[in-house]
């Protein structure tokens, strides 16, 4: 055979050889490319979020229901306890002997309901650095108790916000790297579960967002679903998704939530108990396939920031203020 012959039959050859690996990998792109999708979908996407029967909220609606069950009072906290919101995780109420089971005993409640449960964690050493929520745990109890929460939802489908305020009052406080070194260890406690975890990222009146990004990008937000913002504050929707878009530029594209509990009007200027604010868009998951997850109320909004503004102790449920959120949102 001349040498075209032979260069024609080791054509033909090297045809016949290529075939059934490009079809293999046809075959194989066909199954990849969803995987590729998935990771970029919103994983809060279709669900309810459970309403805890023990928030602040129910109990207030409770009472006035058992007082004045035909009152326009009864009628709007009974509204607002409809709505979920998230549970706050402080050592100061779930101890590190029964925290793991208080949280799978939530995380089981919610499975029954049909709904995923939305967690705070908030017990880290030095909490709030000294102001109105000041607390937490001792540096050797903080670790073991975040560790309780995570086996307790390791098999339960959850929201988890990491420690609000934490690092952006770091850059106050003067300890960036406990705090990032804290809020790693957090990251790497969750890994195994199956929740999904939300480092915070202040809110946009406070941190720019290439100082918000730096400290997210140092703790890790990479190896979570992203980052909260407007946790316990007031800022307007517009603001807050103006906010996120930059530091999702600046973290690779990481998603984020928005604490929309009491930001109808937007905020003042004021973080601590402010007049004239009022309830905002309620919790559910957004389905415009953008950078926000979701709208949630990570804030119950009848709960105080503190004693400022003639408020009660943060956290503590103050009725006068739930109503005049609901009645300046218009209901």
């Amino acid at each position: 055979m001349d040498s075209t012959g032979s260069r024609l039959g080791l054509s033909l050859g090297i045809i016949a050889l290529a075939a059934p690996i490009v079809a293999l990998g046809l075959f194989i792109g066909t199954f990849a490319a969803p995987v590729t999708s998935a990771a970029h979908s919103n994983p809060l996407a279709g669900l309810s979020f459970y309403t805890n029967p023990d928030s602040t909220a129910n109990i207030a609606a409770t009472a006035a229901a058992t007082t004045a069950p035909d009152s326009a009072e009864a009628a709007t906290l009974a509204r607002i306890a409809e709505q979920p919101s998230a549970i706050w995780l402080l050592p100061e109420k779930y101890p590190m002997d029964t925290v793991q089971a208080d949280v799978a005993a939530i995380a089981d409640a919610a499975v029954a309901a049909g709904q995923t449960p939305v967690f705070v964690i908030y017990g880290i050493p030095d909490r709030d650095c000294g102001n109105f929520s000041a607390g937490g745990l001792s540096e050797t109890d903080y670790p073991i108790w975040v560790s309780s929460i995570a086996t307790a939802l390791t098999l339960t489908p959850s929201v988890v916000i990491l420690e609000p305020d934490a690092l952006s009052l770091a850059t106050e406080c003067g300890n960036v790297d406990q705090r990032v070194a804290q809020i790693q260890q957090g990251i790497t406690t969750f890994a195994p579960t199956l929740a999904t975890v939300y480092l915070d990222a202040g809110h946009s009146d406070w941190l720019d967002p290439a100082t918000a990004a730096d400290l997210l990008n140092r703790a890790g937000v990479q190896n979570v679903r992203g980052f909260a913002t407007n946790v316990s504050n007031y800022n307007d929707s517009a603001a807050e998704q103006a906010f996120g878009e930059a530091v999702s530029a600046l973290t690779n594209g990481a998603h984020f939530i928005v604490d929309t509990s009491r930001n109808g009007r937007g905020g003042n200027g004021e973080w601590c108990n402010p007049t004239g604010r009022a309830l905002g868009t309620i919790p559910e998951a957004t389905t415009d396939g953008g950078l926000r997850d979701a709208n949630l109320w990570v804030k119950e909004p009848g709960e105080s920031d503190g004693t400022c503004n003639n408020g009660p102790a943060a956290g503590e449920w103050w009725n006068e203020r739930a109503l005049e959120l609901a009645a300046a949102a218009g209901w």
